[in-house]
């Protein structure tokens, strides 16, 4: 599964949105509100630091550009599968990955070849194309 941006937050147990808010709980964790002082929503381009080497980063350089657009941010319980991070005022998780699940906060369909390449990784994974 690849989720993106609200995709990816709904994903965890629960969301400081609209005070508490219930989610999937695919993965334990809090989607939190961006810290005041910071512009909200966060929107434009913004570099994802590799934690883990995972496939779907295959062909794209670490500290790539990707295009955010969000006001809140995954905070999973479990740090392992934080597999990107993106500084905005805070350290915050931009990718998540778990066994066949695969996370981003940003957008990949708005960030050109880079984010076009990483759902060509993805597909690959998913063994829709070889």
């Amino acid at each position: 599964m690849l989720a993106i941006c609200l995709g990816m937050q709904v994903l965890l147990a629960v969301s400081e949105e609209d005070g508490h808010s219930q989610c999937l709980g695919v993965l334990p964790g809090t989607v939190r509100k961006l810290p005041q002082g910071l512009k909200v929503p966060h929107m434009g381009w913004n570099q994802v630091k590799q934690i883990i080497k995972h496939p779907v980063f295959d062909g794209i350089p670490d500290e790539s550009n990707f295009y955010f657009v969000h006001s809140y941010y995954a905070v999973p319980e479990d740090s392992s599968v934080i597999a990107g991070t993106t500084e905005y005022g805070i350290s915050l998780c931009s990718v998540l990955v778990r066994d066949n699940v695969v996370a981003t906060q940003f957008h990949p369909e708005k960030s050109g070849k880079l984010g076009l390449r990483m759902y060509d990784n993805f597909l690959r994974i998913a063994g829709v194309k070889k």
